[in-house]
């Protein structure tokens, strides 16, 4: 994770580079694979390709006078790669573990998922809960307030998704964004703190 800053000649401030690796977890047919699609690319192709193992794209975003570069790893949700998974979260400074709103054992599986996180994960890992699929609302099976109550419950963020319409998706990794910004902020200031004590 690298952050880079330093005066231009003329004496304005450079703009500061924050990169953040994000792995994206959750069962297989949620969406993952389409929510990176959508906001690294801007596209959403009705017959996604099962992800093998997992994928890798990158994008940046420009938060305030900071761009954060994500590299996203976006993994397989098959149970024979489950394996696999600690291999990408491992030093990710964020999650978005994702399920489909009309099948409520993908719910079920995001909850298992997040639990394993916050026991090997990075202690200070932004963890972000996706409820995707909402253009599917008349065949939802797991309400917005039971995903929102866990997710108060377990510090997580949360967000209801759309790949398909773009609902919330660039709203989501903002946020993102902006929590392990500010993380990673608070963190180099107690470390600070700590070391004049």
């Amino acid at each position: 994770m690298a952050t880079r800053g330093s005066a231009r000649p003329n004496g304005l401030a450079q703009t500061k580079i924050c990169q953040f690796k994000l792995v994206l977890l959750g069962d297989m047919a949620v969406g993952k694979s389409s929510l990176v699609l959508r906001f690294v690319k801007g596209q959403f192709d009705e017959f996604q390709e099962t992800t093998i193992g997992a994928a890798f794209l990158a994008q940046s975003v420009c938060l305030d006078d900071t761009t954060v570069k994500f590299e996203i790893w976006d993994t397989a949700g098959q149970e024979r790669y489950h394996s696999l998974a600690p291999m990408y979260y491992r030093g990710a400074q964020a999650a978005i573990v994702v399920f489909d709103i009309t099948k409520p054992e993908t719910f079920e599986r995001a909850k298992a998922w997040v639990k394993e996180l916050q026991r090997q994960a990075s202690p200070n890992i932004v963890i972000a809960l996706a409820g995707n699929k909402s253009d599917l609302a008349e065949k939802r099976m797991v309400e917005y307030e039971e995903a929102q109550t866990y997710a108060e419950d377990t510090g997580l963020l949360f967000m209801e998704t759309s790949a398909k319409t773009a609902m919330n998706v660039n709203e989501l990794f903002l946020a993102i964004g902006k929590h392990s910004h500010e993380r990673k902020l608070h963190l180099t200031q107690f470390k600070s703190a700590s070391q004049t004590c």
